[in-house]
């Protein structure tokens, strides 16, 4: 066990790395994990399996002891919903952790979908200021960039439960036909997983997505489809602004509306994959990728974990 890889998961008690972790032990890896309060992570399964270490993001001391006799840091945290000024916290955090992580041998970070050239939101603009800073950072980094993760708890999928559920007839924002390509949560916890070890020709970012292409729209459809729920009726009005748009999930949603607008204004851009040379350095899943329907059905079968807090009522429609 000596050899074993060696990974610490910051974000330990976020949505992806609550569930990465189990992923990372059962490929026989040693796992650190960092939390600002271990505390919530008492009553986890795989709590007596992992090293829990108390640090913050802002606290580069905290940060040195825990990246210490590390291999590989998964960068996994973001600031929405917790920081006025996100955008500044989560560039001030990947540089504190840059500046610690001297010695480790990789870094792993999950950003966004995006197309090339575009004018990003806040949030998203801000997930790719994350992967520069750790690209540039002298350390080999893997970067890869999911869309739409489809898993109960995730606030992404929320938004598509919650809005399809309660509104059988609804007003949206042009965005509903937008394209996106939703990819299973299993299906992101595989590339993470192989990303520990994955030889890589060079530092950069790399898309993933599932097999599924669609509009966003098509997607609450399917998920009706999927709920039992007839097919709903949408009326797109142009006019609807990111704010309006905010204010109106969150009458209609228990999604914060700290995490509410940033995630309503990255659906003002398509979310598709531009690149998809992933395989030339993680093959998929044995079983290859999830489609959005399976995923889906797999979603509405699992509840939310015991430490999702924000969504321990979720687990039902």
């Amino acid at each position: 066990m000596s050899d074993a890889i060696r990974c610490l998961v910051t974000g330990a008690t976020g949505y992806i790395g609550g569930r990465l972790i189990p992923a990372l032990l059962e490929r026989g890896y040693q796992v650190r994990a960092l939390a600002r309060t271990p505390d919530k992570l008492a009553d986890v399964p795989w709590r007596d399996r992992v090293e829990v270490v108390q640090g913050d993001l802002g606290d580069v001391e905290s940060l040195r002891r825990a990246c210490d006799g590390v291999d590989v840091v998964y960068y996994l945290v973001h600031s929405m919903g917790s920081s006025d000024d996100f955008v500044e916290e989560e560039s001030r955090s990947a540089r504190n952790v840059v500046e610690a992580a001297r010695g480790v041998k990789r870094f792993v970070y999950l950003g966004g979908l995006h197309p090339a050239g575009a004018d990003l939101s806040p949030h998203l603009r801000s997930r790719t200021a994350v992967g520069d800073i750790l690209i540039d950072s002298g350390i080999e980094t893997v970067v890869l960039q999911a869309g739409i993760v489809i898993g109960s708890g995730s606030a992404s999928f929320e938004m598509i439960r919650h809005l399809t559920t309660r509104l059988p007839v609804m007003t949206t924002p042009k965005w509903v036909h937008n394209k996106i390509q939703p990819i299973a949560i299993d299906d992101v916890l595989h590339y993470l997983s192989e990303a520990a070890t994955a030889p890589v020709p060079t530092s950069r970012t790399w898309d993933v997505g599932g097999p599924d292409v669609f509009e966003y729209g098509e997607a609450m459809q399917v998920y009706a489809e999927v709920a039992g729920l007839r097919r709903r009726t949408m009326i797109v009005l142009p006019w609807l602004t990111p704010k309006i748009a905010s204010w109106w999930i969150g009458l209609v949603t228990p999604m914060p509306a700290g995490l509410a607008a940033p995630l309503i204004e990255s659906l003002e851009c398509d979310a598709v994959m531009g690149d998809h040379d992933v395989d030339d350095v993680i093959a998929p899943p044995a079983g290859g990728l999830t489609p959005y329907r399976d995923a889906v059905v797999t979603a509405l079968q699992r509840g939310p974990l015991p430490s999702d807090p924000q969504w321990a009522h979720v687990g039902r429609n």
